[in-house]
């Protein structure tokens, strides 16, 4: 349950975070892109307004396949197979010299409408890459 401030303040931020089920990250940017509204306290703290949470508690959005992506490395190609089983697909993209594998939902292939012989572009975002040097 939602607690009351004084005055109506608001939730802090990771109150709302929790109540709505996303991270602080997430309604911070929400906030700087005006999907939220959100105000300050005397200690300057950003509080979301209660209204705010109970309108996002049981609809957060959700990223949609198409929306557009901040991922940097792009390798256009041409779809070779999809194989989906289950809630899951991995689809593999020619890219050049390059066969790229991932690992999607069966929801996002069917939103992209992938299947074999399509352009389509993989996208990766990787907090972690790992190098290997060729032995000679």
């Amino acid at each position: 349950m939602l607690r009351h401030m004084a005055h109506d303040e608001g939730l802090l931020i990771s109150e709302a975070a929790r109540a709505i089920g996303v991270s602080q990250d997430t309604l911070r940017r929400w906030d700087r892109a005006g999907k939220i509204r959100t105000r300050r306290d005397s200690a300057n703290r950003r509080r979301v307004p209660k209204g705010e949470v109970e309108r996002l508690a049981g609809h957060p959005s959700r990223h949609r396949a198409g929306d557009a992506l901040s991922a940097r490395n792009r390798f256009p190609g041409v779809v070779r197979s999809v194989e989906a089983d289950g809630v899951m697909a991995l689809v593999e993209i020619e890219a050049g010299p390059f066969l790229v594998t991932a690992a999607v939902t069966r929801d996002a292939v069917e939103e992209l409408g992938l299947a074999p012989g399509l352009k389509a572009t993989a996208a990766v975002k990787a907090t972690s890459v790992m190098l290997e040097r060729d032995r000679e």
